[in-house]
This record gives C-alpha cells, structure tokens and sequence, in this order.
C-alpha cells in the first residue's frame, strides 16, 4: 500500500499547510474504500500476503493483463511456468511449488486469477468467460516480458490452462492439467443452467446459477465453507453428519450439507486456512462463482475449436480419490482424454489422493512437474 511521506514538524510550520498535510494522508489511507475498518483488514492482509509470499520463496508483484490488475507471486529465475488455481482458492494453493520449480531453474508464477484476492474482480457474470479467463493468462506472459510459457492449471485452473493451450498455441509451449481432464468441446451446445426447482435433488453448480444467492451463503461463514468443502475433497478426514440430510434443493444451502470436519486434513493447517479465509472474507466469493455462470456463452465464443485437438505436450495428474474423477482408472482418464491432444505425454493418479493433489502430495506433484518440464528441453 502507497504511504504517504510526512514531513518532520518544525518550529516555523505552517499550521494550515501541516492540517492540509494530514487531511490529504488520510483521504491516501483510506482511497478504495469505504471504512477505516475495511482499509484496516486490506492493510492487513497484503503484509500477511507479502509475509507468506516470502516464506514460500516467492515475492508478490502486480501486472496489468487484458485490461485488468492481477496479483502475481513470482518465485526463481528461468523458463515461465504459469499456475492457474481453482475454486475457491488463489495464488496460495501453489505455496508448494514456488520454491520446488524456482531451485529446478524455473520461473514460477502463481496468480490470484480475476475476481479473486488481490487481483481486479469485474462486476458483469460475462466479464468471467473463458476468452477473458484464458486472455489473462495469456497476458501474464507478455507483461513479464516473456514471450512463451508453460501453463498449469487446477481444478477450475485445468480449463483454463486447456483452453489458453488451444487459444494461444504460440505463446503456450506445453500444458499440465490436474484434478480435471481435457474432454474436447462438446459438439451440443449446452443448455443454459438454471436456477434448481425447489423439488430437484440439490447440485452445487446448479445451486450457483441464481446470482447473489450462493455467494450471500459463503460470504456470510467464508470459514464454514473452506474448512468443510476441502475436508469433503480429501478422503479419510473425520467430519460430522452433516446437518442437511434432505437432497432436495429447497432443504436449504450448501454449507450444512457438508459435514464440520473434527479435524483438519493434514495438509491444511488452521494457519492455511485463516488465510485462505481472510482472503474470502476481503473480497467475497461472487467473482469465483462467476466463472460456473458462462457454460453456454464459453461454447458460444469457442466456435472456431471445434474438433480441434491440443497440438503442445502435455501431462494430466489427479488424486486416484478425487471425487471429479468419480472413480475412473487410468486407462479410462486416458481413453476418454487421448483422441482430444497430439502429444499427451502422460496421465497419472497419485494413489490415495484426493482433489487438491498440489497441496496434499506437493513433494510428489513437484516431481512430476518438474519431469515434464525437464523433458521439454526448454530454452534458458
């Protein structure tokens, strides 16, 4: 945050000139926002961000990307490796991986992607589409003032790592997905979600079509969400009975669906999740639902993909226990995503893992990415 410099009193100060001084630090101190309590909580929070950044090896930077702001946190010195995050994360899900792929000789650049931390959250549900999503990405590269990258993506982050790979093929050398496969664009445009009917059986996604209802849920108990939704994504942590047992939409929201975890996972520590929380509690969770809001304008605005296939290597990596996969084995992950690349060098579950794979088995994560990215050879 900007500080404004204030001159040492002196004996012949100008009294009105000092007044006119403090006035004008004040309105610095609290520009972008509406409380001094709110300025307080964002003061806050970047040092604790910065303080983070730092422990995990990395340096938090800013960067200007298809007309937006966007948070980085950098680490190390050599070929560009993006990390793209998912829901409800940001840059600190990769904390793992900064020091791991900079002492291998990579620059490794983890963002808060749009609508997230410390980077810009638009105001319009179309602002969060996948050309905009992957244009950000995109950005990144020539901002830093690269001119290639490889890209790699979790969760939501895997989509977009996907979809810049197809949209920016000569900027985008290699991409690595995690959590969830490349399917190929569907040749049926899909039909546009709507809010559920109070009688269907609850879904979340479906649940997050009506805008201003999931995240009002979230905003209200950000910590409620993260502790259970990451504890519900890593098989073999002890929850509660969840208090919503009714699979009817009009039972109630998400949250009380998910049991209250008796402990955390061991991969997340209160201190991880207090920041992960003051995250959310600074910036809300509206931006990141966005993104589930665009299924029929992202296919609409990918016309020109169609039965086009990913031409750059790539390596798909997944918990062998991630719920998104719902139980496929290799060889099913691999059948249904070979016939969409040209050079996919790899699809690997990591045995007794769940969903957030770069977190709960980072020394393993790290391995394989750093093999891959060994193996391209790229220029240094």
């Amino acid at each position: 945050m900007h500080k404004a410099n204030i001159p040492p009193i002196a004996t012949a100060i100008d009294v009105l000139g000092f007044i006119a001084a403090l006035v004008f630090v004040g309105m610095q101190l609290q520009r972008n926002r509406s409380s001094e309590d709110e300025q307080v909580n964002v003061s806050t929070n970047t040092v604790r961000t910065e303080e983070l950044a730092a422990r995990f090896g990395g340096e938090v930077t800013y960067v200007d990307s298809n007309g937006i702001r966007l948070r980085l946190v950098e680490a190390g010195l050599g070929p560009l490796v993006i990390l793209v995050h998912g829901w409800p994360e940001s840059w600190y899900s990769w904390r793992h991986q900064l020091q791991a792929l900079a002492d291998a000789g990579y620059h490794a650049v983890a963002p808060d992607m749009r609508g997230y931390g410390g980077s810009t959250i638009p105001e319009n549900i179309e602002d969060y589409n996948i050309i905009e999503l992957s244009a950000d990405v995109a950005g990144i590269v020539s901002a830093l003032g690269e001119d290639s990258a490889v890209v790699v993506g979790h969760d939501w982050g895997a989509p977009i790592a996907w979809q810049s790979a197809l949209l920016y093929p000569d900027v985008f050398k290699a991409v690595v997905g995690l959590s969830v496969m490349y399917g190929g664009r569907s040749e049926t445009k899909p039909v546009r979600a709507q809010p559920q009917d109070p009688d269907d059986d609850f879904f979340y996604t479906r649940y997050f079509q009506e805008p201003g209802v999931a995240e009002a849920e979230f905003d209200a108990n950000p910590r409620a969400l993260i502790a259970r939704l990451y504890t519900s994504r890593s098989p073999g942590t002890p929850t509660e009975p969840p208090e919503i047992t009714d699979p009817r939409a009009s039972a109630g929201g998400w949250i009380k669906r998910l049991g209250e975890p008796i402990r955390l996972p061991h991969w997340l520590s209160e201190e991880d999740l207090d920041y992960y929380v003051s995250e959310f509690k600074q910036v809300g969770f509206r931006g990141g639902i966005n993104y589930y809001r665009n299924g029929t304008l992202n296919w609409e605005l990918t016309t020109r993909l169609a039965g086009k296939k990913i031409g750059q290597p790539a390596l798909f990596i997944a918990g062998d226990l991630d719920i998104v996969n719902r139980g496929a084995t290799q060889d099913q992950l691999e059948a249904r995503g070979r016939p969409q690349f040209d050079d996919l060098r790899g699809v690997i579950l990591q045995a007794g893992i769940g969903h957030r794979n770069q977190q709960q088995a980072p020394e393993d994560t790290n391995r394989l990415l750093i093999e891959f990215l060994d193996s391209l050879e790229l220029d240094r």
